[in-house]
């Protein structure tokens, strides 16, 4: 199947061009065009064109004329080109929430809106066209048509972002999810709203104020240098946070990690959360012991990265000691319960790494680390 995407070059048709090519077991021949192009590439190239993604369009322009020109006119020559080719593919056209006002933008893409319909009608084609608002993702420019790609931008180079009306409730889209919806129709008609547009399912529309949206994004870059990683249960944060990594620049992509260091080895808190503790990468010396201690609420989690490990666990109040061997050779998690004092020991001839999970993150004030010998000294009361 042969497609032709508009606009190949900006932020939709650079995500929808992944898209196709990251399908498995789909091959497309990818035809495209973008305003440095000729217009005769693009003649040609709606002559056995399967479907056309019509994304070329102007949100802001350095002339109001453009609008007319970019967003209706050249819509219109594409459309001509694929009546004059008898070629009867689909389009879909990316329209605007905003089509409904009275703006030269909105004006601009009702026509164009209108021309789709039209050549509908003349050619016996199919048109879809997708009112969309604001969508975020990788690849949007800053400074252009979304405001998360602004304050993404802003942020992660601690750079002032402008608001004036923080109570102002914005919808979003996540650009993933569009482009899931736009391949969906090269494999099935999909039917319209009852006004004839297209729009993504509710449930992939998120609102918020943009406020609360700039405190987000200021939160990621402030939870990142604590070594927080996001509520990933929230879509939404989930999708943010991941759209305002991408905007880091690449020398920032390294984030600096305090290790405790000492003769015995070395410990490092790399992951904290909120809700589900954090985690901690332990190196220990050869012929080295950590812990002999034990928690009353903390669990932990031990998975051996590498080396040999011998770990020790009395439950308090016993006299048993059981042993557990771990190497890194062997995958295994050993969970350490409540209650019951252990220890961690070397006994391989490398430094041991263990990646260490707690339930909770450390509490210099509260740490519930209680010391005590794993080998019992005498009856415990």
């Amino acid at each position: 199947m042969k497609i032709l995407v508009t606009g190949a070059r900006g932020f939709l048709g650079k995500n929808l061009i992944a898209g196709l090519e990251a399908l498995d077991g789909e091959t497309y021949t990818i035809c495209t065009y973008d305003k440095s192009d000729a217009l005769l590439d693009l003649k040609n190239n709606t002559k056995d064109c399967d479907f056309v993604y019509h994304f070329a369009a102007v949100h802001r322009p350095d002339c109001e004329d453009e609008f007319q020109v970019v967003n209706y006119e050249f819509f219109q020559t594409l459309l001509g080109f694929l009546r004059e080719n008898g070629n009867k593919c689909p389009v879909l056209y990316t329209s605007s929430v905003q089509a409904t006002q009275d703006t030269l933008y909105a004006r601009s893409k009702r026509l164009a809106e209108d021309a789709l319909w039209e050549h509908v009608r003349i050619n016996g084609s199919r048109g879809i066209i997708y009112r969309l608002t604001n969508t975020f993702g990788k690849w949007a420019k800053p400074y252009a048509y979304s405001v998360i790609a602004t304050f993404c931008h802003n942020v992660s180079r601690n750079r002032e972002i402008e608001i004036h009306n923080p109570d102002i409730r914005m919808n979003f889209y996540y650009i993933d999810d569009v482009i899931a919806d736009f391949l969906r129709h090269l494999k099935e008609e999909v039917p319209p709203g009852e006004d004839g547009f297209y729009r993504l399912s509710q449930e992939y529309c998120y609102q918020v104020s943009i406020g609360e949206l700039a405190e987000t994004i200021r939160g990621f870059q402030q939870a990142r240098e604590a070594l927080y990683i996001p509520d990933m249960k929230n879509p939404f944060i989930k999708k943010l946070y991941s759209t305002y990594l991408s905007y880091l620049p690449p020398d920032m992509l390294v984030l600096p990690i305090k290790s405790h260091k000492d003769d015995r080895g070395s410990f490092t808190e790399v992951f904290k959360t909120d809700d589900r503790g954090q985690f901690s990468l332990n190196v220990t010396k050869t012929g080295i012991k950590k812990g002999e201690h034990y928690h009353n609420l903390k669990c932990e989690r031990f998975f051996v990265i590498s080396g040999e490990a011998k770990i020790q666990m009395r439950r308090i109040g016993t006299n048993e000691v059981r042993e557990y061997l771990l190497s890194g050779e062997v995958p295994q998690m050993m969970e350490i319960p409540p209650g019951y004092t252990h220890n961690l020991i070397n006994i391989g001839d490398t430094d041991l790494y263990t990646l260490i999970w707690a339930n909770e993150v450390f509490d210099k004030i509260n740490p519930d680390t209680h010391p005590c010998v794993v080998p019992p000294l005498g009856k415990e009361s």
